[in-house]
This record gives C-alpha cells, sequence and structure tokens, in this order.
C-alpha cells in the first residue's frame, strides 16, 4: 500500500471522528494515529528506543566567545 492511500485513509478517519464525535474523538484518533505509526516504526525496526532519548555530545554546543 502506497504512503498516498495510507495518508488518504488517515485523513479520512480523523474527518469522520471529527464530524461524528466532535473535537474530542478528532484529538483522540490524531494521538492514537501517531502512536499507532511509532509502533509500526519500531516493529519495522526503522526506529530504536534510544532514537528520542539521545544525548547531546559535549562538543556539538555552540562556542561563542
Amino acid at each position: 500500500m502506497s504512503m498516498a492511500v495510507v495518508g488518504m485513509v488517515a485523513g479520512m478517519a480523523l474527518g469522520f471522528a471529527g464530524y461524528f464525535g466532535g473535537f474530542g474523538a478528532f484529538l483522540l484518533v490524531a494521538a492514537l494515529g501517531v502512536i499507532g505509526f511509532v509502533a509500526g516504526r519500531f516493529a519495522d525496526g526503522d526506529l530504536e528506543p534510544g532514537d528520542f532519548f539521545r544525548v547531546r555530545d559535549r562538543g556539538e554546543r555552540d562556542r561563542r566567545r
């Protein structure tokens, strides 16, 4: 399934939730969609838990003098 079709289905789901359930349902469906997307990326192996919790290297700081 192409990403365009996935985006269309997600948009339709959000539209139905917003129309029939109101703004609260719209936000709930959007939040659960994001959680499902992240869980799917973990399942595919595209993301690792460390991707969210990386510590910045001390050498990357902006050194103004």
